[in-house]
């Protein structure tokens, strides 16, 4: 599935970093940012496929219905109760702390709409679990994508927020005008 997806991305003319990966990545929150569009969250999972990341999930619980719940397990998805959301990110944690080999894609946003503000249980998850966040991205401005860094988390989230928007800041997702840091 590597080398289907990376053709498959070149194909569409989007140019994946398979070489720059930290080791962190195999262990970690990724962070997957803009997320504009459900063909955005398509295109970075094919494109952490392509380079070999290793991913899980999480979407809310509504979307799992058959038969595609079958297909989102199987690559790597996991069901969220929005209703007892407060009680995932010690879960997630518990879910890395147990795993030699995982990194838990999340999308900051919480939605594909204009978001002003993320939300903050990646942070928390990665603090939990002892484990950096690792900055992953698809820019449509550049039409490229990849993992741009790794961040530990240092205790103080405005901060180390402020840190992480600036990698960031000037990318663009599928639809225009929909990223906070446009």
């Amino acid at each position: 599935m590597r080398k289907i997806n990376y053709w498959l991305l070149r194909l569409i003319g989007i140019k994946i970093d398979t070489v720059n990966i930290p080791p962190e990545a195999k262990k970690c929150v990724l962070l997957f940012a803009p997320h504009t569009s459900l063909s955005d969250f398509v295109v970075g999972r094919m494109a952490l496929s392509a380079m070999g990341v290793k991913t899980v999930f999480v979407m809310k619980k509504e979307v799992f219905w058959w038969p595609l719940s079958s297909i989102l397990r199987a690559l790597g998805g996991i069901p969220i109760d929005r209703e007892h959301a407060r009680r995932f990110p010690a879960t997630a944690a518990e879910l890395i702390k147990n795993s030699d080999e995982i990194a838990l894609l999340i999308s900051p946003e919480g939605t594909r709409k204009l978001n002003p503000t993320w939300k903050k249980g990646f942070y928390f998850i990665a603090q939990m679990a002892e484990v950096p966040i690792t900055l992953g991205y698809l820019d449509y401005k550049t039409r490229t994508g990849g993992i741009g860094g790794v961040f530990h988390p240092t205790g103080d989230y405005d901060s180390d927020l402020k840190e992480i928007e600036k990698f960031y800041r000037g990318m663009r997702g599928l639809h225009k005008g929909q990223f906070n840091l446009e």
